[in-house]
Order: C-alpha cells, then sequence, then structure tokens
C-alpha cells in the first residue's frame, strides 16, 4: 500500500474550513493529546468566542470526558497540525451539528461512535454544546 492510500484510509476526509468547526476538531484534538485543562484550548475558546467562551468551554471538556469515559474503545483522533480528519473526528462533529436539531440521528452517531447501545448521557452534553454554540452565534454550519 502506498503512503497516499494509507493516508487517505486513516484520514478519510478534508479538514473543516468554517471556523468554528476548526475550533472545536482542535479543542478535540489537543485536549485528547494534552488533557481537558489544556491552555491552548482554553485561548482558542477564547479567542474565537470572545467574552462568551466559558460556557462552549466547559461544554466541549464535559463532552470529551464522557466520551473517554464512556467508550468501549478508542476514538481515533489526528494530531493537531493535520489537514485532514479521521473518519471519528468527522463523525463527533456531525454529532454535535445534529443534536440540537435532530437528536435521534446525533444518537445513533454517537453511540456507533461509542461502541455502545445507549449514549443518552453523553447525547445530552453534545445537545447543550450544540445549543451554547447557537447562542454565541457560532453554530456548526451544515455541511
Amino acid at each position: 500500500m502506498h503512503v497516499t492510500q494509507r493516508f487517505a484510509h486513516t484520514l478519510p476526509h478534508p479538514a473543516p474550513t468554517d471556523d468554528t468547526r476548526r475550533t472545536i476538531l482542535s479543542a478535540m484534538r489537543q485536549m485528547g493529546a494534552k488533557g481537558l485543562d489544556d491552555a491552548a484550548t482554553a485561548h482558542a475558546f477564547m479567542t474565537h468566542f470572545g467574552k462568551d467562551f466559558r460556557r462552549p468551554l466547559t461544554l466541549m471538556r464535559t463532552l470529551m470526558l464522557e466520551m473517554s469515559r464512556g467508550a468501549a474503545g478508542p476514538i481515533t483522533i489526528a494530531p493537531w497540525c493535520c489537514r485532514r480528519m479521521t473518519a471519528q473526528e468527522s463523525t463527533l462533529l456531525a454529532v454535535i451539528e445534529r443534536a440540537g436539531d435532530n437528536p435521534c440521528a446525533a444518537a445513533l452517531l454517537l453511540a456507533d461512535l461509542m461502541g455502545v447501545r445507549d449514549a443518552g448521557a453523553t447525547l445530552t452534553t453534545a445537545q447543550a454544546l450544540a445549543f451554547a454554540l447557537q447562542d454565541c452565534g457560532r453554530p456548526l454550519a451544515r455541511v
């Protein structure tokens, strides 16, 4: 298998171009690699959301914590500088995007991502994050 094919298999999705999606993706990667209290993530949220950064940041931290505790197996994330996304990263962005207006679809995606039958508790956090992004005027746009 050539290197290009291996990367295309491992990182099948291009990185988002939307600022909010990029900030959420960066937060996933930074928190996954450096921990929930990563200062770079807090700075990115402060820069992107302004004075209202605390609610989305707290909910993002909570979502990552609940996923790490509740997932049946590992969730693959790429390095923070990578210009492509893993399938799991793309799915999590889709969960947050759909959590507010289509919770049934978000629940199925999240349960599949986490490898569990019922991800209801984690879904409520994803919904709260989706609503927080919307309240800040930065909802995840449908792709």
